[in-house]
C-alpha cells in the first residue's frame, strides 16, 4: 500500500500525541510514522492503552501495522477504509477506557454506518478523563457540534483492578464549528463521592472539605456506593453546570493520601477555573481542539497554555488544513481559535 507518510516525533508529548495522530491518520487515510513514544515518560513506549489505541484504530480501519507491541517507541500505521459496526475490546489492566474510545470516536463519525463499541479496563483511571468527564462535559459538546453519540457506563473499572466497562453508539455525523467565549451564569454545583470496598466516613471527609472550602450546601453533596466487588476504589467528582458548558473535576483516593488532600486537589483545580473568565478548564480545552480541527473551525477560552495543548496543536496542524491561533486575552485568559488556513 503506498502512502503518503507523515513522519512525527512522539518526544513533543505523551501518549496523547499518538492518540491524536491515530485519530487524524484514520480520518484523513494519510499513513504515520512516530518515532520516540512516550521517549520522556518514566516508562516510555506503548503501554496496554496506549497498545489498545493501536489494535482498535487498526481493526476498526483496517490498517498495516508495525511495532504494536508492549513497551514498542516506533510505530508505523497504514490506514484504510473506516468501517463501522460492532467492535469489542479489552486493555486487560486499569488502562483508560476513555481514552480509548477518544481515539476512536473521530473516525467512527466518518463511517458509513453506525457504530457499538465496548471497551473493558479502567473506567475511572487517575491519569485520564473518568467517564462522568466524557459523559457530562465533552459528549454534550460534541453533540452540539453535531455528533450523534452515546455513551453508557456498565460497570466501574478502578486502578489498580481494572474490570471496567463502557460502550459508546455512534451515529455517522458531520461536525460544525462550535465557539466558547463564556461560560455564562452558573445553574447547578455538585461533588459527589464515588466508593468501592472504602469506609464510607471517606467519602463524607472529602465531601466535608469540599462544604468547607466552596459552600457547597447539604444538598449538593451526595456519596455514591458501588458495589465493592467492583473495588477498592474512591474518586472525588465536582461538577458545575453553567449557561453553555459542563465542567467535571476528579480527584483519586489512595491508601498513602488523606481524605482531604484528596479533597484539597480537586478544589484548588476547580477553584482556579472559577477565579478565572475562560470557559474551559485546561483537560477539556484540550479535547475540545482535535474535534473542532475537524469540524473545520470553533473556539474556546482556557486559563493558560499547558503543555498537552501545545502538542495537540503541532499534530493537529500537520495533518489537517487548519491554524490554531493563541493569543494571551489576560492573566488567565488565553483565546484559542481554529480556523481553515487556506
Amino acid at each position: 500500500m503506498k502512502q503518503d507518510v507523515l513522519e512525527i516525533d512522539g518526544a513533543i508529548g505523551g501518549g496523547q500525541v499518538l492518540r491524536s495522530a491515530l485519530s487524524l491518520s484514520m480520518v484523513t487515510g494519510r499513513g504515520l510514522r512516530i518515532k520516540n513514544i512516550r521517549a520522556r515518560r518514566s516508562k516510555p513506549g506503548l503501554l496496554r492503552q496506549h497498545l489498545t489505541s493501536v489494535l482498535a484504530a487498526a481493526e476498526v480501519c483496517q490498517a498495516r501495522v508495525e511495532g504494536a507491541e508492549l513497551g514498542s517507541q516506533q510505530l508505523t500505521f497504514e490506514p484504510g477504509a473506516i468501517r463501522g459496526g460492532d467492535y469489542r475490546f479489552a486493555i486487560g489492566s486499569a488502562g483508560s477506557c476513555t481514552l480509548v474510545l477518544q481515539t476512536l470516536l473521530p473516525a467512527l463519525l466518518h463511517a458509513s454506518q453506525p457504530s457499538r463499541v465496548t471497551i473493558s479496563g479502567g473506567t475511572h483511571n487517575p491519569m485520564a478523563p473518568p467517564s462522568d468527564t466524557l459523559e457530562r462535559a465533552w459528549l454534550p459538546l460534541l453533540r452540539r457540534m453535531g455528533a450523534q453519540v452515546e455513551l453508557q457506563l456498565l460497570r466501574h473499572g478502578f486502578v489498580p483492578a481494572g474490570g471496567g466497562e463502557l460502550t459508546l453508539f455512534v451515529q455517522p455525523s458531520s461536525l460544525q464549528p462550535l465557539h466558547l467565549p463564556q461560560r455564562g451564569k452558573l445553574l447547578e454545583q455538585r461533588a459527589t463521592a464515588l466508593i468501592a470496598g472504602v469506609p464510607w466516613r471517606v467519602a463524607e471527609r472529602e465531601l466535608d472539605r469540599v462544604a468547607k472550602r466552596l459552600g457547597f450546601a447539604a444538598e449538593q453533596l451526595q456519596v455514591s456506593q458501588i458495589d465493592q466487588e467492583q473495588g477498592p476504589g474512591n474518586v472525588l467528582l465536582l461538577e458545575f453546570a453553567f449557561e453553555h458548558l459542563t465542567e467535571v473535576f476528579s480527584g483519586f483516593g489512595q491508601t498513602s493520601v488523606r481524605a482531604e488532600t484528596v479533597a484539597d486537589r480537586v478544589v484548588d483545580q476547580a477553584r482556579e477555573w472559577l477565579h478565572s473568565e475562560a470557559a474551559v478548564a485546561e483537560h477539556l480545552a484540550d479535547q475540545l481542539l482535535l474535534p473542532m480541527a475537524l469540524a473545520g473551525g470553533g473556539s474556546f477560552t482556557t486559563p493558560r497554555m499547558s503543555d498537552h495543548l501545545r502538542s495537540n496543536i503541532a499534530v493537529i496542524e500537520r495533518f489537517l488544513p487548519v491554524r490554531i491561533e493563541c493569543r494571551q486575552q489576560a492573566e488567565n485568559l488565553l483565546q484559542v481559535a481554529c480556523r481553515p488556513s487556506a
